[in-house]
């Protein structure tokens, strides 16, 4: 702890001694690349604990560092400068079933896309993790990919798109699929066409993934191998994954799948045909999507329906807000609204007062990706909210909002 003080303390000094800030800083960077091991952890651990953004780009070498401890050491402390929260065990993200979180980087993604601070990524980081999706440690490969999902921001360069591209191609499925759900974070479009070979991997996962990324992208030349993938599942997550694809995709040749599926036994599939008329503009399903909205047994369900019935021109919006009662459907509501856009805005910046802390904090993330000058005051005001999340929230919101301009 005594070697730690001095570094935090150097680099929070005012501009009457940046001479010496400076040399403090160098002074650690350089040991980034001494010889020793020990040296390089210990750069490591001082540049995160003193939370010295500048300490990025110097650091994305040590990603790739010949030892493993360093390596994930590393991609964790990169990983902090674009998360300013606590990780959670466990989280519902889109149709992703809720799993023990594995690694750090996967646990970061699984936070969803809002969590993270609206910070560019330094193009040496982001092609070091790529180069490390290839490590000999398992441990460091997945680490690697999932912190590319966590950091990286689209459009990439050719060379990385190429690298994750590959990556729909490793020998380790775990690297496969979680190449499949990075692409389907970051809408990687390059990727489509290894995409719609990876529908037919060996590993059911990695088929799985592949088809929501295919969804994800939002291609209309996926439809038809789609619509075999849920002819041949039937039920199940095969049937789920194609069906959501699907529904993302919204096409209207798509309609009649979905119909058939809209009283499915599996929620997961009642909910992906719910979101399919409802994106595919399928004004004869409304009286359907009522019904659904106020009986279905699912949660999910109800809030898909509110979702599809705002799609088609009806008056829901706040039902979207009011539905997200839980961590479980909360990431779900936050995606419906971010897809439904600005018009939303007026109707999400009263929840900034809701009772409930988990929504306030989603409402302000929202608003961060959607809203415009007119929500910053509110935001501004969420910022002195009684309870941290939520004033980090607002906080985040404004930074992505000013990052936009």
């Amino acid at each position: 702890m005594h070697r730690i003080a001095p570094i935090a303390v150097a680099i929070c000094l005012a501009a009457g001694v940046a001479s010496a800030q400076q040399l403090r800083f160098d002074d650690v960077v350089r040991n980034l690349r001494h010889p020793d091991p020990a040296t390089r952890l210990s750069a490591v651990h001082l540049l995160r604990d003193a939370k010295y953004p500048e300490a990025i780009a110097p650091m994305a070498a040590l990603v790739n560092d010949p030892v493993d401890e360093i390596q994930l050491e590393a991609i964790g402390a990169e990983l902090s400068f674009f998360l300013e929260r606590d990780m959670r065990s466990k989280r519902m993200v889109g149709f992703v079933l809720e799993k023990r979180r594995s690694g750090l980087a996967r646990g970061a993604f699984e936070l969803g896309p809002y969590a993270v601070w609206p910070r560019p990524a330094p193009p040496e980081l982001v092609s070091g993790l790529l180069q490390a999706i290839d490590d000999e440690s398992e441990k460091v490969r997945l680490e690697a990919i999932y912190a590319v999902g966590v950091i990286g921001r689209a459009p990439f360069t050719a060379d990385q798109a190429a690298r994750l591209t590959k990556a729909l191609d490793h020998y380790d499925p775990a690297v496969r699929a979680g190449a499949a759900r990075v692409i389907a974070r970051l809408k990687v479009a390059e990727t489509g066409d290894a995409l719609m070979k990876a529908v037919n991997d060996s590993q059911a996962d990695v088929r799985y993934s592949a088809m929501r990324a295919l969804g994800a992208l939002g291609d209309p030349r996926a439809t038809v191998a789609l619509t075999e993938q849920l002819n041949y599942y039937k039920k199940g997550e095969g049937a789920w994954s194609a069906l959501e694809a699907l529904a993302r995709i919204g096409s209207g040749a798509s309609v009649p799948q979905f119909r058939e599926r809209l009283q499915d036994k599996d929620p997961y599939i009642r909910r992906a045909a719910v979101e399919g008329v409802g994106r595919a503009g399928d004004a004869q399903s409304v009286d359907a999507l009522e019904r659904i909205a106020t009986t279905d047994e699912s949660a999910t369900v109800r809030l898909a329906a509110v979702f599809a019935l705002q799609k088609l021109g009806r008056n829901y919006a706040a039902r979207i807000v009011d539905l997200m009662s839980s961590d479980k459907v909360i990431p779900q509501a936050q995606e419906y609204l971010v897809e439904l856009g600005p018009p939303m805005s007026p109707t999400l910046v009263p929840r900034l007062q809701e009772p409930d802390v988990n929504v306030r904090e989603a409402v302000a993330d929202v608003l961060g990706v959607i809203g415009d000058a007119s929500v910053i005051p509110a935001l501004e005001a969420a910022t002195k909210d009684r309870d941290p999340s939520v004033a980090l929230a607002a906080k985040r919101a404004l930074a992505r909002l000013r990052a936009a301009e």
